[in-house]
């Protein structure tokens, strides 16, 4: 299997506006074969991402992911509609993908209260009325997809005779393989995360508190377009073990290591994912940080070689590198997992953990995928997190996060 190296042609990252038209459409077609694949008549889309890539509706994206208050109605076949938050209705109206926008019925009781009810049984109506609009009355249509709405929604639609279905599995499948450039919107997203941890990394001083450093990234996120960070997944010293420790107000000493992953929602909404560790001061790394740093690098590595189109989750899982003793107990919850405009199916965990957390699958062209290590002794010290972004093509697999290693961990 053939590597190639990150693509730095500007031509490759930034979409025209006409490839943009066009990546929309083609998201929504994908959307839609995922439904015919399952014999549903329609989805009804809460998730903010979902409704992005089916749409390329954009509005509050954090707030929408806990507020029934905006959603999207796909059918198979037949008019796209957007429900909108009050007010915002302007957003969507020009999009090439959404056929009718209208005012969203907001089921939740912090809406609501006692008039809960009504507005579920009133918002379960409509979505029948549009499903007869695409099919007829009469015709079927019963089969129907919702995500992230209230329980009280799917019991509704149940009552209106509708067998209800989870709309995560077709959305996931449809994002896992990426459209016709694609991959432009994430290379632009990588490109402009990759700038702002530059900007981060040259603000790492001894005092300066892990607080204030990762908001030099979230400020730079912010100013070229992209969305949020989704995590606070940055630490120092001896808070870089176990992973998954929030940043804090903690002041960053000379000498500590200084652990990142990205977890950006990016430009045009696509996840700029990959991992870092640095060191702090101007002194020489130690040879246990070293150590930690070379293991890391070389699961990640290994790990990004085994990758290629046709290739199961379970062979992948067994062929992986192997972690030593000692640092077993610390891994990383998963070998590789698909990402997209958020983290996406696959999600493929160790092979000691594969029969019981796991499930088998293959690596297709289109796939793009993050391999992640994390090296850290289960007697404590720190830890090193490593992470890179690749794409699989048929033939090959194309590196697509750009950012190079610390030379004084790599022993250079």
């Amino acid at each position: 299997m053939t590597m190639i190296g990150p693509n730095r042609n500007p031509a490759d990252c930034d979409p025209t506006e006409a490839e943009v038209q066009q990546i929309q459409l083609d998201r929504l077609q994908r959307v839609r074969n995922e439904l015919k694949k399952r014999d549903y008549a329609a989805c009804v889309l809460f998730d903010p991402t979902h409704m992005r890539y089916a749409t390329g509706s954009r509005n509050m994206q954090v707030y929408s992911a806990r507020n029934p208050a905006r959603y999207v109605f796909v059918p198979a076949e037949g008019p796209v509609v957007v429900f909108e938050f009050g007010g915002c209705l302007h957003l969507a109206e020009k999009l090439n993908t959404v056929d009718e926008v209208r005012p969203a019925k907001a089921i939740s009781y912090y809406f609501c209260e006692s008039f809960l009810g009504n507005v579920t049984a009133d918002w379960a109506a409509e979505i029948d009325e549009l499903v007869a609009r695409c099919y007829g009355e009469g015709r079927g249509g019963k089969r129907i997809a919702i995500e992230s709405a209230t329980s009280a929604a799917a019991f509704e639609l149940q009552k209106l005779g509708y067998q209800v279905f989870d709309a995560q599995e077709p959305l996931e499948q449809a994002r896992c393989i990426k459209v016709p450039n694609e991959l432009k919107m994430i290379r632009s997203s990588l490109r402009a995360t990759e700038a702002g941890v530059r900007l981060m990394e040259s603000k790492i001083v001894p005092g300066i508190s892990e607080n204030e450093l990762w908001s030099h990234l979230h400020q730079h996120v912010i100013a070229t377009d992209g969305d949020y960070v989704e995590t606070r997944l940055l630490s120092s010293g001896p808070r870089t073990n176990p992973w998954f420790q929030e940043c804090s107000t903690r002041p960053i000493e000379a000498g500590d290591l200084v652990a990142l992953d990205t977890d950006v929602v990016g430009r045009f909404g696509y996840y700029a994912d990959f991992s870092r560790t640095f060191l702090c001061g101007d002194q020489p790394a130690t040879a246990k940080q070293k150590e930690l740093y070379k293991l890391a690098y070389e699961q990640v590595m290994t790990n990004v070689e085994l990758l290629k189109a046709g290739r199961s989750f379970k062979e992948y899982a067994e062929l992986a590198w192997r972690i030593p003793d000692g640092y077993k107990g610390n891994r990383y919850f998963a070998l590789v997992h698909g990402v997209g405009m958020t983290g996406e199916y696959p999600y493929v965990v160790h092979r000691e953990d594969i029969d019981d957390k796991g499930y088998d699958g293959l690596f297709l062209p289109g796939m793009t995928i993050c391999v992640e290590s994390y090296i850290g002794h289960e007697d404590g010290g720190e830890g090193v997190k490593l992470e890179e972004q690749i794409y699989i093509g048929e033939d090959y697999i194309e590196l697509l996060s750009d950012y190079p290693f610390d030379p004084r961990l790599m022993g250079r």
